[in-house]
């Protein structure tokens, strides 16, 4: 299987400045580190976000896989020299201009971040606004974003006169021509940093922990996220900021279970409540409610209650509760109790309908037969 562009490994452009190329891994590397991601092949991603790094990271390992990507640089076509191009896809850009240039200094938005926020199902219910700190990069406030020294300003770069690219003359079977790369000088920024900011160290933004408000809807559900506008990573060169996506894991609840809307439970009740009839008290997440028991109520029989389930996170109304009743079967008797039992039994014995009696004589045929 052939690499994949180490560039599109990291998700940046190939006139993408160090400082962005370091950005994108330390994103990416948490994300798919295998001691933090478990899911199949989040190692193997690891390796070649690390792979990419290495090369795009190093000046030297860089200005090669500019040139020649992942062929062999002794080999073109045929087994030719072609003077650094890495295949035809390389030549076609030399000929016809490489596409749109990007000014190295324009405003680009902030890379977005991820937290996953762990709350109650009766959190997740009702909503709440909370506080939570996290790690995120912002525009350094000593040098204002510029990286540079206070007093000193960055100076534009004398190699590529502040376009961040370089022409190189390259002589190819087709002629001498003049290849456009990215200049290794400034990488790419089309400025140089002489006098770098102690506080970032030229990187023009910190890494701090910050406390962001968060309101967290009613509703809201386990894998459902909600998103922060502005609350990202720093923009770059004065580019807005990126966004916040916050996931909810949920934590079960020791009596209800959700689904959609609806919250489901099972509540237990007395043979004398099945088979007489009550009125009970049952919990919903709302508080606790009346609930009219039929005399005759058997086991799993269900019951709605209307409104008393989940409202929906966006605004279409509120579930259901729905309880499903177990009948308890009495397992310590007292000699009195006992006996009531077994005058019921008998009286019973002279009420059964012939679908019962026809039960119970199988029953009683299988076990003369064992």
């Amino acid at each position: 299987m052939s690499k994949r562009d180490y560039y599109e490994v990291l998700g940046v452009e190939k006139d993408a400045s160090k400082e962005e190329i370091k950005k994108a891994y330390r994103k990416l590397s948490k994300k798919y580190h295998p001691d933090i991601n478990k899911e199949a092949g989040a190692d193997e991603k690891f390796k070649e976000i690390k792979e990419a790094y290495e090369v795009l990271s190093d000046d030297q390992k860089k200005a090669q896989y500019d040139r020649f990507g992942h062929t062999d640089p002794n080999q073109g076509f045929g087994g030719q020299d072609f003077g650094g191009f890495g295949g035809f896809e390389d030549i076609f850009s030399t000929f016809f201009g490489g596409g749109r240039r990007r000014d190295p200094n324009a405003p680009r938005q902030g890379a977005d971040l991820q937290y996953t926020m762990t709350i109650s199902f009766e959190d997740a219910v009702f909503g709440k606004e909370t506080d939570i700190q996290i790690p995120k990069e912002e525009t350094c406030d000593t040098c204002q974003g510029t990286g540079a020294k206070p007093g000193t300003t960055p100076e534009t770069c004398s190699h590529c006169h502040g376009t961040g690219e370089l022409n190189v003359e390259q002589n190819t079977p087709f002629g001498r021509i003049v290849n456009r790369r990215s200049c290794p000088y400034c990488h790419g920024t089309g400025s140089l940093i002489k006098d770098k900011c102690a506080t970032c160290g030229g990187d023009g933004a910190v890494t701090k922990n910050k406390k962001i408000h968060v309101k967290i809807p009613a509703g809201i559900d386990d894998g459902q996220q909600l998103r922060v506008a502005g609350q990202g990573e720093a923009g770059i060169n004065g580019g807005p900021a990126g966004d916040l996506f916050i996931v909810f894991r949920v934590l079960p609840h020791e009596l209800f279970e959700r689904e959609g809307d609806d919250i489901y439970c099972e509540i237990p009740i007395t043979f004398v409540q099945s088979a007489l009839g009550d009125e009970i008290e049952v919990p919903t997440i709302h508080g606790k409610v009346k609930l009219k028991v039929p005399a005759g109520t058997q086991t799993d029989t269900k019951f709605r209650l209307r409104g008393k389930g989940v409202p929906n996170v966006r605004g279409y109304g509120t579930g259901d509760q729905h309880i499903r009743v177990k009948v308890i079967t009495p397992t310590k008797l007292t000699e009195k109790q006992k006996h009531l039992l077994r005058e019921f039994a008998e009286v019973s014995g002279e009420v059964l309908d012939e679908q019962e009696n026809s039960f119970f004589d199988k029953v009683k045929r299988a076990l003369k037969r064992d």
